[in-house]
């Protein structure tokens, strides 16, 4: 089974400049999780909605249009499809901006998440933060309540000095702070693997994100804030993951793994 994941930084112009289709009948993938996709469902065409072999599933921003959002597809039937968070006493404004989306399939729970950017001021760190607690707590249940769980997407937090081309540089900024890498680190201690890592854990200049203002991408100048982590017992399983650094159509990259 191969999961691909990617940031398509808006799925109509992905669909439009024609990387959307070609994704699939290249690499063939099982399952794709998108994130940023920012769009409603009805502003798709009917093409890309209703991908032929494909169960597709959307969560939009509810409070703007034109932002955030992702999506799931998947060849296997999910037995259940989850939108967002929806824990008991959680601030409800943590799953209005369609930041999350999760399939139960037979074997494992697979889950797309964009997670918040911290720039902007003091109250989007606040909120990233807030986000990435709940959500933590939220596939920690998951798992005690007996789901083997891999989620995937945009993190926007480059996790070590290796995950980026200009750590120094980036010290003080988002996706980059002590306190939003601590959380990543957090996350490893708690049983869930960066998968990359695991397979690669020296290897350098491994980006998925490049700025498109300075070209970036051309001199590899980059971050990786796209991840698949996976529980624990879960990582025998997997046999290959890896970057499609070849494939444009966004800021990002696509990424992959294969069980």
């Amino acid at each position: 089974m191969k999961i691909i994941s990617w940031n398509t930084n808006g799925l109509r112009a992905t669909v439009k400049q024609g990387y959307f289709e070609p994704l699939f009948k290249k690499y063939k993938p099982d399952v794709v999780c998108l994130q940023e996709t920012k769009a409603h469902p009805e502003q798709l065409t009917e093409e890309s909605r209703n991908l032929k072999e494909y169960y597709s599933y959307f969560s939009h921003s509810q409070t703007r249009k034109g932002y955030s959002g992702v999506a799931i597809y998947s060849k296997e039937k999910p037995r259940e499809i989850f939108y967002g968070m929806n824990q008991k006493g959680q601030k409800k404004n943590l799953d209005k901006e369609g930041r999350l989306l999760g399939i139960k399939l037979k074997n494992f729970t697979i889950i797309t998440g964009y997670f918040p950017n911290g720039g902007s001021g003091p109250h989007r760190l606040k909120y990233k933060l807030e986000f990435y607690d709940a959500f933590l707590k939220f596939i920690l249940k998951l798992r005690k309540n007996g789901e083997h769980v891999i989620f995937c997407g945009d993190i926007n937090t480059a996790h070590e000095a290796i995950d980026l081309a200009h750590p120094k540089a980036n010290e003080e900024n988002t996706g980059f702070l002590p306190i939003e890498r601590a959380w990543i680190s957090k996350v490893i201690k708690n049983n869930f693997i960066d998968v990359f890592r695991y397979f690669y854990p020296d290897k350098i200049g491994a980006y998925t994100y490049w700025d498109q203002k300075t070209r970036a991408r051309d001199r590899n100048v980059g971050w990786r804030l796209d991840y698949f982590f996976a529980s624990s017992e879960i990582i025998p399983k997997i046999k290959k993951t890896g970057m499609l650094s070849d494939y444009y159509g966004s800021d990002h990259c696509p990424i992959y793994i294969e069980l």
